[in-house]
C-alpha cells in the first residue's frame, strides 16, 4: 500500500514542484490538513484522481482551475473556467472597497458589478459589519452566477447581506438602488492583445478578459453610468490595466468625478482606479 507521504513525494518528483503537490494531494484524498494524514493508506479512487490533475496540470490547465479552488482574501472559493481566477491585485481592489465602504458609519450599500466567482463581493460582505451591510453582486453570465451563488452558500450568516443578479453592468439594477461604493474588475484587456499569457487566454473565459480593440469598453460603460448608482459622495473603485490609468483619469473627470486617484498594486503597476461621484453633476 502507498501512503499519502508517499505520493506527494513520488508527485513532486513529477511536477518537479513540492508545494503544487502537496496542494494535488490534499484534493485528491479529500484532507482538510495534510499533515494529519500523512500516514494513512491511499485509495485507489484518490490515486486515480491524482493522475487526472496530474495530467490536465501538465497539459498547461491552470493549477486553480485543477485544484478547482483558491484563497482570496479570508475566502476559499471554488473556481472552474466559467469565471476568472481569482488573483493578488483583485485581492487589493477589494481591500480598497472595504476601506471606503467601512467609512460609511450608518447603513452601507455597496455594489460589485461583474462578480465573476463572487470573490470581491463576498470578501464585502464577510468583512464588513453583519448589521446595515448591503451587498449587491452582479455579472452577465448566469454560468458565472452559478458559481458565485456556490461561493455564497460557504459564508455562513452575511449571506443574507447578498443579492445577486444577472445583469450587463447596470442593465438590471434597480433604478432607485443608491450605494456608497461600487466596485469591479471588469473586463480591460484589449482584443487581440499580445500581452496575455497562453494559459490565460486558452482557459479563462474571453468575456471576462477582453473588452474592444482598446481594452476600455467595459470601463466606459461602467464610469458612463455609475453616478446614476452611487450617493453623493460614493466612490467608484475599478481595477485597470498597467497602461490604463491617464485615460481612465480621463473618463472619470469626464463623467463628474472628483479627487481621481490612481494606486499602484504591490508589483508596482497602475492598477486601481477611484473616484468620488460629484453630486452637483447628476
Amino acid at each position: 500500500m502507498t501512503t499519502v507521504r508517499e505520493l506527494v513525494e513520488s508527485t513532486a518528483a513529477v511536477l518537479g514542484d513540492h508545494v503544487q503537490a502537496q496542494w494535488l494531494v490534499e484534493v485528491a484524498v479529500s484532507a482538510d490538513h495534510l499533515d494529519e494524514v500523512l500516514d494513512e493508506d491511499v485509495t485507489e479512487r484518490m490515486v486515480a484522481h491524482l493522475d487526472s490533475m496530474v495530467g490536465r496540470l501538465r497539459t498547461g490547465e491552470p493549477l486553480q482551475y485543477v485544484l478547482g479552488r483558491w484563497a482570496f482574501r479570508h475566502l476559499d472559493l471554488f473556481v472552474d473556467q466559467r469565471v476568472l481566477i481569482p488573483r493578488p491585485e483583485t485581492e487589493e481592489v477589494a481591500g480598497v472597497a472595504i476601506e471606503f465602504a467601512k467609512l460609511v458609519k450608518s447603513d452601507r450599500t455597496v455594489i460589485d458589478l461583474g462578480t465573476g466567482s463572487g470573490a470581491i463581493g463576498l470578501s464585502l460582505a464577510t468583512e464588513l459589519p453583519l448589521d446595515g451591510t448591503a451587498v449587491w453582486m452582479t455579472d452577465v453570465s448566469a454560468d458565472a452566477l452559478d458559481v458565485a451563488r456556490a461561493n455564497l452558500a460557504g459564508i455562513g450568516r452575511p449571506a443574507r447581506n447578498v443579492t445577486m443578479i444577472e445583469s450587463s453592468w447596470f442593465d438590471a439594477v434597480p433604478a432607485e438602488l443608491q450605494a456608497d461604493v461600487i466596485v469591479s474588475n471588469p473586463p480591460y484587456i484589449a482584443a487581440g492583445s499580445r500581452n496575455i499569457e497562453r494559459s490565460v487566454d486558452d482557459y479563462e473565459p474571453a468575456i471576462a478578459l477582453y473588452s474592444g480593440t482598446d481594452g476600455l469598453g467595459a470601463i466606459r460603460e461602467i464610469i458612463e453610468h455609475a453616478g446614476r448608482y452611487l450617493k453623493p459622495g460614493g466612490v467608484l473603485v475599478l481595477e485597470i490595466g498597467f497602461d490604463q490609468a491617464s485615460a481612465v483619469r480621463k473618463l472619470l473627470v469626464e463623467y463628474g468625478f472628483v479627487d481621481e486617484e490612481i494606486r499602484v498594486d504591490a508589483f508596482g503597476q497602475d492598477r486601481i482606479a477611484i473616484g468620488r461621484w460629484n453630486s452637483g453633476t447628476k
